[in-house]
């Protein structure tokens, strides 16, 4: 019969099962009498035979040149006709497929060197997971021979996170490494970080605050820096470009030139609560809301609410709105009502009332 490929073939219809099983029954196909007994016309009966005998599951009987008498096959043996050489090529095709695949393999593992190879040379690199993170910044921390500057948000780190921060400061100051820290203003209330603070500065270190920080930054030696990913996953961005890591030492200078230094003993200050006080009134006057206030000066939302009110009472405030009002009537002319003017009012209104600190 004609090799037909296997795209060609439908699945059997009723009519071909029928067919089949007269066949198997009667021990041949006679067309006439099984059109007969299945209530099929000859030609129905026919083209059924034909399928059938294209799947190798009828079959003339030897001798019989004119295929007048078909005899049934057995499925198994049909099957094994039909399919053995298509199965034959597919089991070649999957074969080569595993040999082409070898070479992707192959050049995967080229590809994924390389790129791990730019990676370390790679002016800034995007590194995903937390321990990835940490064994990079812990290599850094150890070849470290001069300086480590760095900048923690506080409450922003995750459980865990500060004491690992400040165990790691303390060991570079034990190894004679200058270590300069700066913290939210509210660390300083915060009992872990004095503890921190008192050993750092034993041992050489020095920790300054501000009301507000530009963001966590870590500086080795004034030639690698790790910050924060954008989308805050845990992982970090390594930077070794000179121009930019120069850029960020730059920054973290002015701001440490205007922090405020920390002395053991002498965590909070009339000076400290003002500037926090004062913060807090500028990041109100942009529109911005308790927790997000909170969260940017590193404090609880309890003690930025406490801050809040002791403005409020320090200007005879009864709502925020009057508070609002109050301020712009001191300076004047609204459209001045820039930073620094700001600060003055009310650092000059609690110096008027001077309540007492906030507790944390």
């Amino acid at each position: 019969m004609e090799n037909r490929a296997l795209e060609d073939f439908a699945r059997l219809g009723k009519t071909e099962i029928e067919v089949f099983r007269w066949a198997a029954q009667n021990g041949h196909l006679d067309a006439e009498e099984a059109a007969q007994d299945l209530a099929l016309n000859v030609e129905e009966v026919q083209q059924a035979a034909a399928s059938l005998g294209a799947r190798h599951l009828l079959r003339p009987l030897p001798g019989d040149a004119a295929h007048e008498r078909l005899v049934p096959v057995a499925p198994e043996s049909a099957a094994a006709i039909m399919f053995t050489t298509p199965e034959a090529e597919l089991r070649g095709r999957l074969a080569r497929i595993d040999e082409l695949k070898g070479d992707f393999d192959l050049l995967g593992s080229l590809y994924a060197e390389t790129q791990r190879s730019r990676r370390r040379h790679s002016p800034i690199q995007e590194v995903h997971g937390l321990e990835s993170a940490t064994e990079l910044l812990e290599n850094a921390i150890s070849a470290c021979q001069v300086e480590v500057l760095t900048c923690e948000s506080g409450r922003d780190l995750p459980p865990g996170r500060v004491e690992q921060a400040n165990e790691r400061d303390l060991a570079l100051a034990r190894r004679g490494i200058q270590v300069r820290s700066l913290y939210p203003h509210s660390a300083r209330h915060e009992t872990a970080t004095q503890d921190y603070i008192s050993h750092l500065a034993s041992s050489g270190g020095e920790v300054r605050t501000l009301p507000e920080l530009f963001g966590r930054l870590i500086v080795v030696d004034r030639k690698v820096a790790f910050i924060p990913r954008a989308d805050e996953h845990e992982g970090v961005v390594v930077v070794q470009d000179p121009s930019t890591v120069s850029y960020l030492c730059a920054v973290f200078d002015h701001s440490w030139g205007q922090a405020t230094p920390v002395n053991p003993g002498h965590f909070g200050t009339p000076v400290i609560k003002t500037e926090a006080a004062q913060a807090i009134v500028r990041l109100l006057t942009e529109g911005m809301k308790d927790e997000m206030i909170a969260r940017r000066l590193g404090m609880s939302l309890r003690t930025c609410r406490k801050y809040i009110a002791d403005v409020m009472e320090s200007f005879r405030a009864e709502s925020r709105f009057q508070l609002g009002y109050l301020i712009r009537a001191r300076l004047g002319d609204p459209r001045r009502a820039k930073t620094g003017t700001i600060d003055v009012v009310v650092a000059a209104a609690l110096s008027s009332d001077n309540p007492e600190h906030p507790e944390q």
